[in-house]
């Protein structure tokens, strides 16, 4: 099953990417690199509660 999930910015806390994850394979928090508007850069983004 697939599940909708917001990554927000590691640095500054905005939410900026939306994505889907697979619940059933992926147990553990997605955390990728992508570029934050807000801090101008690429910052890690973590999947949120």
């Amino acid at each position: 099953m697939r599940k909708k999930i917001i990554l927000a910015c590691s640095q500054c806390n905005s939410r900026n990417y939306v994505t889907m994850k697979n619940v059933n394979r992926c147990q553990e928090r997605f955390e990728t690199s992508k570029f934050c508007k807000t801090c101008n850069m690429h910052t890690t983004h973590r999947e949120t509660k």
